[in-house]
């Protein structure tokens, strides 16, 4: 029998939450610890649709990225969202684990899985923060080259939007051909410093501010704005592959209903 205590504790040596930011709430957030787990269902976020669909699926555990309670919650009722989430996973006896800053910095979570969405080769951390327990280094970001005939921004832009399914992308063209590419998953427009010193010509994130594309142009660094959702949407398939190979036992699914939030014209 496999426990959502076990899953959890798995998941730990993997991507220790202890390395989450100070801002962080990832871990074992809602259910029985005890609880027998004989389907998994996995996802970027756990939305209303997400719990729905757990539910459907007889799933006892969502393991998801980014955390189903992030602010402290006052009240759990079917006034807001976050109410009537959590009182479907409650209701319907799904527990939730989330792995967010964490698995942003370790190696193989969401920056690696990125940079080799991308095609990038020969990584190295963006920004280095340490090491783990284990003596493995983490942190945010990855930098890697994009070996081959060089390419240039539109170019580049158009295969980003392609392989990572985004709703569209936005970006700076500083006419510098696309080769040593640094990425952050989700909002890492502060790391473009970051990606300057390290000699890059190219920084893909999302949930850029006006003022970083500012800063991008007058630093001449070409940038890319590819929606938080599709520059960590890369991680599930790695949650899904790592759960699968320690629980072959279980059912892990990667979830069918959640999209993109937004559209473009």
């Amino acid at each position: 029998m496999r426990t959502v205590t076990e899953i959890y504790r798995y998941l730990d040596t993997m991507a220790p939450f202890g390395l989450q930011m100070d801002f962080d709430n990832a871990g074992f957030l809602v259910g029985r610890g005890d609880r027998e787990v004989r389907k998994i269902l996995v996802a970027l976020d756990i939305t209303e649709e997400v719990a729905a669909e757990a539910v459907e699926l007889g799933a006892e555990l969502i393991v998801s990225h980014h955390p189903v309670i992030f602010h402290p919650a006052r009240s759990v009722t079917d006034a807001d969202p976050t109410g009537r989430i959590l009182l479907a996973l409650t209701e319907g006896k799904v527990a939730a684990v989330c792995a967010h800053t964490n698995l942003d910095a370790v190696a193989g979570g969401v920056n690696d899985a990125l940079a080799q969405r991308l095609g990038l080769q020969r990584l190295e951390q963006l920004h280095p923060d340490g090491v783990d327990g284990a003596g493995r280094p983490y942190g945010i970001g990855r930098v890697g080259v994009l070996e081959g005939i060089p390419v240039y921004l539109p170019a580049f832009a158009q295969r980003v939007k392609e392989v990572l399914g985004a709703a569209g992308v936005r970006y700076v063209d500083a006419r510098r051909p696309v080769r040593r590419v640094a990425v952050g998953g989700g909002a890492c427009g502060d790391m473009l410093s970051d990606a300057v010193k390290l000699g890059c010509d190219t920084f893909v994130t999302s949930d850029v501010k006006y003022n970083v594309f500012l800063d991008a142009k007058a630093l001449g660094v070409n940038l890319i704005d590819a929606g938080h959702y599709a520059t960590e949407q890369v991680v599930c398939p790695v949650l899904v592959k790592w759960l699968q190979g320690a629980f072959p036992d279980l059912e892990v699914v990667q979830s069918a209903r959640h999209r993109e939030v937004y559209a473009c014209l």
